[in-house]
């Protein structure tokens, strides 16, 4: 679901309409004031009337809207649900030479699945303002492991996500071993500048929001970037032991702060 999101929604498009076919994307658009462009043509879309006048009741409004068109998607005879926000790609690691649908159809998912969550940044002083016209990973290269993004995307049967797919209600989480969610919403000082000036965003609270969640910029311009696949495997074991005291089924790190080199092997995926 998304609200002035065009920038991100067309990578969405693209990618995922490359992955699973375009006829297999819902989009459904928050307030019937949005346009929906041509680069959704083929794509299942829906204007609603907008859902909440604040960030918490828009997620909560949101979600709820959501897990119930996944168990309709569901009863229609589909066997994968996947939920994702715009500025959200799942990949599987190229090393495997599989597609997305083929990776997932060889695992044997019972309720729900989770990716490791890699939250994009912009180095400064190395990494120039994002351009729409070339690839996302020609231009970033370093990203934060974060929990916010290690999300119970995938479901395999009519459940009920919490606030941002960041967890299924009364369920474990599951981490899958070479399934990341690429997280772009936040890896452009631009940009964030630009969404914190936006009126939209403003009137429903979002200015905080998105301030705290700039500091992966921050972070990936200051901290020494380790090697992927070395810690890669580490931080799953550690976001699949450790939980936070709030909620047993989300994923925790101990305040750790791990930047990793994202390797050129993904460059061209998104």
């Amino acid at each position: 679901m998304v609200r002035n999101d065009d920038f991100y929604l067309r990578k969405w498009v693209e990618y995922y309409g490359a992955q699973l076919g375009r006829e297999n994307l819902y989009v459904f658009f928050d307030g019937m004031d949005q346009q929906i462009l041509s680069f959704c043509d083929g794509v299942h879309t829906e204007k609603l009337e907008k859902i909440g006048n604040n960030v918490v009741s828009n997620d909560k409004g949101r979600v709820r809207f959501l897990s119930k068109k996944a168990a309709e998607l569901f009863a229609s005879g589909y066997e994968l649900v996947i939920g994702t926000d715009a500025d959200e790609i799942i990949v599987v690691d190229p090393k495997l030479g599989m597609s997305l649908p083929e990776y997932l159809s060889s695992l044997d998912i019972r309720d729900s699945l989770s990716p490791l969550g890699l939250d994009f940044g912009q180095k400064l002083g190395e990494e120039p303002d994002i351009r729409e016209d070339i690839p996302f990973l020609h231009q970033r290269h370093y990203a934060l492991f974060g929990t916010r993004y290690t999300k119970a995307s995938i479901l395999a049967k009519p459940l009920n996500w919490g606030s941002g797919f960041h967890r299924v209600k009364g369920h474990n989480f599951h981490i899958a071993k070479d399934l990341y969610l690429f997280h772009f919403g936040y890896f452009d000082s631009g940009r964030i500048l630009s969404r914190s000036k936006d009126e939209d965003r403003v009137e429903q609270g979002w200015k905080h929001h998105i301030d705290k969640r700039s500091q992966t910029i921050r972070l990936v311009s200051r901290l020494t970037a380790r090697d992927f696949d070395r810690w890669t495997g580490f931080v799953r074991v550690l976001q699949s032991i450790c939980r936070p005291p709030y909620a047993w089924n989300k994923p925790g790190m101990l305040e750790l702060k791990i930047v990793v080199r994202i390797p050129e092997r993904f460059k061209d995926l998104v």
